[in-house]
């Protein structure tokens, strides 16, 4: 079906595109000036003969007016049946007004329509409420609401100032493999892929590589797509999702612990720098992410059971906490809500932990291990530890863990050719994003989340 194209003649294609084409979020550079916006009908309002429509173009919203009595009667025709999200061209004039959202507004003077959205099969989302199954069912499109556009510019933010935190620290960014012969974080949550004639899996993390990556170049990071079949429907939980993961050669715990307060302070400050309006829109308390500074509180396990006990004698937590057992998310979150920033809770118990980590020489029982809880009840986000060094304890571990120890020789190889002390940490975007934005639920992190039950679209 060919595309429906419908263009207003009022001066000329030409004259239209005469202005400088510009986008709405750079529209203040550029007031009293005639520009051309291109983008899509989010909503239009009436009021007598002024029609105000705002127009959205991806990289924010702009409310245009249109008085009848000053353009031509095609423009304000045209502009008054249009209908939600058909695309559009705009010409008009920058004029700023601080009731606007943005502080600017376009008086149009121009208008061409790329393709109008047919009223008898009208855009499903509308400013009526929908439930959550609609809204995912629909996410391709829910994607273009100003609140979850707001969340992937976020998104973005967070990405690109992780990369600039290590690009700037002398970090090498390595790429590990998404296809991988055995387990990393345990073989309970392990996607199976078919490779040609062999076994294989959807990485759960590129840690190990980096590792190899860490002992060639010194301080490295990798960032790319991890996958764990979990059947959990928590609101902290995706199947994929995208990790930040360093890696330093003899980086020890107190490194890493330094280092995952350095990255979180730079990127809440980045968004803070950068992406406060988006903030504003998606409606975060702002006045909370500017108390994320250094230094962060820090804890140990055995100060987290303590605390964990005391707020079940006082009926706050339904279950008793017992030493040993790993931080549920009720637990995460009931310590976390205590801070105002990150807290960091290290030296878990070894058993509760992946087979790779160091164990504590004074505590052989605990691992030099650290996980960062976000503030206001978000529980883990970066979770992290100083890596075994012993070749024979590494091996001892991989087969107490009933790992096939034939996959790991080349990990194994590490401790026996040149092994230092040496850690990392990941850091879960989604995660992160849910923080900084202040949401419920994972699922509006990431353009298309993965879930139990979420495959579509």
């Amino acid at each position: 079906m060919a595309v429906l194209r419908a263009y207003i003649d009022v001066a000329s294609a030409k004259e239209i595109m005469s202005s400088p084409v510009t986008t709405i979020a750079e529209v203040g550079k550029h007031e009293g000036q005639s520009v051309t916006i291109r983008g899509w009908l989010y909503n239009l309002r009436e009021s007598g003969k002024l029609l105000f429509p705002q127009f959205r173009d991806g990289s924010g919203v702009i409310q245009g007016v249109v008085p009848k009595n000053v353009v031509p009667p095609e423009v304000f025709d045209a502009i008054k049946t249009l209908t939600q999200e058909s695309s559009v061209i705009v010409e008009g004039k920058v004029r700023a007004d601080k009731r606007a959202p943005g502080g600017y507004e376009l008086d149009v003077a121009n208008v061409e329509v790329v393709q109008r959205v047919a009223e008898s099969d009208p855009y499903p989302i509308t400013p009526k409420e929908h439930g959550t199954d609609f809204l995912m069912e629909h996410r391709h499109l829910w994607v273009r609401s100003q609140r979850q556009a707001a969340i992937l510019r976020v998104r973005a933010e967070i990405i690109k100032a992780a990369r600039d935190f290590f690009d700037d620290r002398g970090f090498t960014l390595t790429d590990p493999p998404i296809i991988t012969p055995a387990a990393c974080e345990g073989t309970t949550t392990l996607f199976p892929v078919d490779y040609f004639d062999d076994q294989a899996y959807l990485t759960q993390s590129g840690q190990l590589y980096i590792e190899a990556t860490a002992m060639a170049l010194g301080k490295v990071y990798s960032f790319g797509p991890t996958f764990r079949a979990e059947k959990s429907k928590t609101r902290r939980h995706l199947t994929e999702f995208w990790m930040v993961e360093p890696e330093v050669a003899y980086g020890q715990l107190d490194d890493l612990m330094e280092l995952a307060e350095g990255l979180i302070s730079f990127i809440v400050k980045r968004c803070l720098q950068r992406r406060r309006v988006d903030l504003q829109t998606i409606g975060r308390d702002i006045s909370k992410l500017e108390k994320i500074t250094p230094p962060f509180p820090r804890i140990s396990y055995d100060e987290a059971v303590k605390n964990l006990q005391e707020g079940h004698a006082k009926g706050a937590l339904e279950s008793k906490f017992e030493w040993g057992g790993d931080l549920g998310s009720p637990d995460e979150t009931y310590l976390s809500v205590q801070f105002d920033k990150p807290v960091m809770v290290h030296r878990y118990p070894a058993k509760v932990k992946a087979f790779y980590m160091e164990p504590d020489p004074e505590r052989p029982e605990l691992a030099l291990c650290v996980d960062v809880l976000a503030p206001e009840g978000y529980g883990e986000i970066i979770g992290g530890s100083q890596r075994m060094a012993s070749h024979e304890l590494l091996v001892q571990r991989i087969r107490e863990h009933g790992l096939p120890e034939e996959a790991f020789k080349w990990y194994l190889d590490l401790r026996k050719y040149g092994s230092v002390p040496h850690g990392g940490f990941g850091m879960g975007i989604e995660r992160a994003v849910a923080w900084i934005c202040g949401l419920e639920h994972v699922r509006e992190t990431i353009p298309f989340p993965r879930m139990l039950y979420r495959l579509y679209p």
